[in-house]
């Protein structure tokens, strides 16, 4: 199944793919070999002491076509079928759903090249989620509001981030409620409840999606974003933790794929409902991502630094588009990678 939306806007495409699986279902042919198996040909290139494959092979077997040029830019592809971005930059496009990837695109002697990590945890599972071994058939969603009790979170002017995320939590498990999922939540008043004490919750449901949300805060950044585990071996895009983290195995980690997978589901859910500037998909060993053994995501649905971020948060309607794109997300993940929908 594949879609074709560049003929029209792209809040529109954006809303094509959400509903019809938040971008996953832009899979190239089905049962074709992948990575070394019969019928695919790469010749892996060594740069920078990382494996890497030509771009013009993945456009190929994902049947997207071949790559167009113009200075650094580039497009295999196009419209909602299309990879996009700039050699020297980790920022990505998978039709027009941002990722940050966790190696730059590469220029190597005059061909553009994506790291083989990049290949295999992120492009493979959101382009063909149909294919991730083992992926659970999922019935429950545990969502995670972030902060609570004397753990405020960021603190905007017409309110905080412990109050919202409550609030979107609340919202979102009525709308799963009635579409017939399991509903758990790690904090359902304002309470404080450490991340240990959330994972270990989460953990006693191990054929479940996990759902950490958060806002933000920084200086005058706006827009949302949608955190995955980053795989072992790859540096955190956040600042939490040493880097001699990226080398050792955490539960987490079990779940690539899926991670990847309910990560593109999330944000092209998100990016569509709420309008919001698109910060993108990033990897990060959050500790509720890392010790959870199921899959999940921590998104982070505005900045409350931020006046007209803020403005949007504070509306009930907005916090209900955050809800939905939730619920939305959950059952495109689901449609694509864990069977038939409730």
């Amino acid at each position: 199944m594949s879609l074709d939306l560049s003929h029209i806007s792209r809040r529109r495409a954006l809303r094509g793919l959400a509903a019809a699986g938040a971008g996953l279902v832009l899979a190239g042919r089905e049962g074709v070999a992948f990575a070394g198996e019969e019928g695919a040909l790469w010749t892996p290139v060594k740069y920078g002491g990382r494996d890497y494959l030509p771009l013009e092979q993945v456009g190929r077997f994902y049947g997207f076509g071949s790559v167009q040029r113009s200075g650094k830019g580039f497009v295999v592809g196009a419209g909602a079928r299309s990879l996009s971005g700039q050699a020297d930059s980790v920022d990505f496009k998978i039709s027009h759903i941002k990722f940050i990837l966790s190696y730059p695109v590469a220029d190597v002697g005059g061909t553009l090249c994506l790291s083989r990590v990049d290949l295999v945890k992120l492009i493979e599972p959101v382009l063909r989620p149909s294919k991730i071994e083992g992926a659970a058939r999922v019935n429950t969603v545990v969502l995670d509001p972030g902060h609570g009790g004397e753990d405020r979170g960021a603190v905007g002017r017409l309110g905080d981030e412990k109050t919202f995320t409550l609030d979107v939590a609340m919202r979102a498990a009525a709308l799963l409620g009635r579409a017939g999922y399991k509903v758990l939540l790690t904090r359902a008043s304002d309470e404080a409840v450490s991340l240990e004490e959330r994972v270990k919750f989460a953990r006693r449901f191990p054929a479940a999606l996990f759902v950490s949300v958060h806002f933000n805060s920084g200086g005058s950044g706006t827009g949302v974003e949608t955190y995955a585990m980053s795989p072992r071996g790859v540096p955190s895009m956040s600042a939490e933790g040493a880097q001699l983290a990226a080398y050792e195995a955490y539960p987490g980690n079990s779940f690539d794929s899926e991670n990847a997978a309910l990560a593109t589901a999330t944000h092209a859910s998100l990016v569509s409902r709420s309008g919001m500037f698109d910060r993108g998909i990033k990897r990060a060993r959050f500790y509720v991502l890392r010790e959870a053994n199921l899959p999940g995501v921590l998104l982070e649905a505005g900045f409350l630094s931020n006046p007209e971020d803020m403005q949007r948060i504070a509306s009930p309607w907005y916090r209900q588009q955050v809800a939905g794109s939730i619920v939305e997300a959950v059952g495109n993940y689901r449609r694509s990678v864990g069977g038939a929908s409730v």
